[in-house]
């Protein structure tokens, strides 16, 4: 499955997050994956519909993460 990792500016705060987008699993899946990106980082974050938000600048931490479970990445 294709991912898009990328890191914005969060427009309440101004802090950069790191926003993946573009799973399709369903949302119990995506939970269980905020979970461990979250603990891995050592920082929050939260999911919208199907992206997930991670407080921080961690993309190419999430991007390592994110291949070993078999996701493409771009």
């Amino acid at each position: 499955m294709k991912v898009k990792v990328q890191e914005r500016r969060n427009p309440k705060t101004g802090k950069p997050e790191t926003v993946i987008s573009g799973i399709t699993h369903n949302p119990q899946v995506i939970e269980k994956l905020e979970k461990k990106l979250k603990s891995s980082c050592g920082a929050g974050g939260y999911t919208e519909k199907k992206t997930i938000y991670i407080q921080g600048a961690h993309t190419d931490k999430i991007t390592s993460i994110l291949e070993k479970e078999g996701y493409q990445v771009s």
